[in-house]
């Protein structure tokens, strides 16, 4: 039997070991998915929250030291093995073992470390991947790296890379210093322009010119970086490059987002049988404090409160929006200004209105299951995961029409019935209002309507069988 060729994802959170946000959701469902193709591993660093909660599950494999340019480091590698797939965890105490993943003046010294570690212990556990798919800034120096830095090794130069940009926003841009003193890289590929992005180094970039291929999370967004308005600076090295560019939209893991399975909502139900989602929504009212009524449209918005999600559009407009006769509940935390706002909502609007800060996992199936529709106004969104798993418990999303957003909901047609949602093209109060005046009115005055796009919405695939095949092709293309 032929022995399968083997890709080692390496990224900065993972699910169900981390998470921040929905790249995590992608490296905890994906590989799974995929390990029937091929010899699927994750390399992952070693947060204090996966020690508190995984620690005696994990075992230490090695530890080598690490030429970290001006000086050593220690770097020790753990293993575990769950569904199939082989995840690595890299340790460093001082780097890691704090109380956030990101947001640290030493961010790029940090993730310098962990590309180094990704790298040299390849040699070291003597496993050779015929694939490294980086994912996001904070892996981008690993292509370069495995060219670079062990350019007499064979077996670091048969390596072929795929590198994944969930967000182009977050670039990871750093004094260009950092090349030689926590890379061990020559300042000849700062001087030359190689990474350089303005006065900085930039780790996507590096990542964007030495990758074989590059992919990002849905096929418009595919083309939207390649413009000025959503490249974020890089779009001209992304056009450049647009031949190895692939849209590849996300997928979600339909095990655990399943409202026939799902152990945290009050009532299981399928799309043929949907009366426990009426009790899903009155459980969730009775737990939130809203008043409870199975007929009055409850909205929802699970999400980072950043301008990027478009939150400063519903805050803005909230007072016109309450007055549709609406119920709403906001999960989520983000600026000071977004959340302050939302408090004001929920004092103003006592019993209607609800802002729960932070994240919970339970209460976001609670919401996902309970509500009626999902709010996404984002001003730019490679993908999203909240609208495919909320078209997976049949809410319908009410969603921007940019980026994965765009690929993915279908919006409602007045004439044929067909939809999965509603959509609206302008980041602008009037576009908002109306489309969610539309979805209203079709809530209340139209019942039929509402049901056949909640069916259209849970008869949706979601899952990643059909991105995995592009997956399978990608891969196949550069092996």
């Amino acid at each position: 039997m032929e022995k399968k060729k083997s890709v080692l994802f390496a990224a900065s959170e993972g699910m169900p070991f981390v998470k921040s946000g929905g790249l995590a959701d992608v490296i905890g469902s994906l590989p799974k998915v995929l390990k029937s193709q091929y010899d699927i591993r994750v390399v992952l660093p070693l947060y204090s929250d996966i020690i508190e909660r995984w620690i005696d599950k994990l075992k230490k494999i090695v530890t080598f030291n690490i030429n970290q340019g001006q000086k050593q480091t220690v770097a020790s590698v753990y293993r575990y093995e769950l569904d199939g797939v082989t995840y690595y965890f890299i340790e460093h105490q001082g780097y890691f073992e704090r109380n956030n993943l990101y947001g640290y003046p030493d961010d790029g010294e940090r993730f310098a470390f962990f590309d180094l570690a990704v790298t040299d212990m390849l040699a070291h556990l003597d496993y050779f991947p015929d694939i490294i798919h980086s994912n996001d800034w904070q892996t981008g120096m690993i292509p370069l790296l495995c060219k670079r830095r062990h350019p007499g090794d064979a077996r670091y130069l048969k390596i072929r890379h795929v590198f994944t940009i969930h967000n182009i926003l977050f670039q990871g841009n750093f004094p260009p210093e950092m090349l030689e003193s926590c890379l061990g890289l020559p300042m000849e590929l700062f001087d030359d322009g190689t990474v350089r992005q303005g006065r900085d180094m930039n780790f996507m970039k590096s990542a964007i010119l030495f990758a074989d291929k590059i992919t990002t999370v849905s096929n418009n967004y595919a083309h939207e970086i390649l413009t000025e308005q959503y490249g974020e600076g890089l779009e001209q090295i992304l056009q450049r490059r647009s031949w190895d560019l692939w849209g590849i939209v996300n997928g979600i893991d339909t095990d655990m987002w399943n409202p026939a399975t799902d152990k945290k909502i009050a009532k299981r139900y399928t799309v043929e049988d949907r009366k426990g989602k009426r009790e899903c929504k009155r459980a969730l009212q009775r737990q939130l404090g809203l008043r409870v009524s199975s007929d009055t449209m409850l909205v929802a918005m699970v999400s980072r409160l950043t301008s990027q999600k478009g939150v400063y559009l519903l805050i803005d407009n909230m007072y016109q929006l309450m007055g549709l006769d609406i119920q709403f509940i906001v999960l989520g935390t983000g600026d000071e200004h977004a959340e302050n706002g939302l408090r004001t909502l929920e004092y103003r609007f006592p019993h209607r209105a609800v802002y729960y800060r932070g994240y919970n996992e339970e209460l976001s199936h609670a919401i996902y299951a309970g509500a009626d529709a999902f709010m996404m106004p984002s001003v730019f969104e490679p993908c999203g995961i909240s609208q495919l798993i909320s078209m997976r418990y049949g809410t319908l999303p009410i969603v921007r029409e940019t980026g994965g957003l765009k690929d993915t909901v279908t919006p409602y047609n007045t004439y044929t019935g067909e939809g999965t949602g509603f959509s609206f093209k302008n980041a602008t109060g009037d576009d908002i209002l109306h489309v969610t005046r539309m979805a209203t009115e079709v809530y209340y005055n139209n019942k039929d309507a509402w049901n056949r796009l909640v069916t259209n919405a849970m008869n949706k695939d979601v899952s990643w069988e059909g991105s995995a095949e592009l997956y399978y092709r990608l891969y196949s293309s550069i092996l």
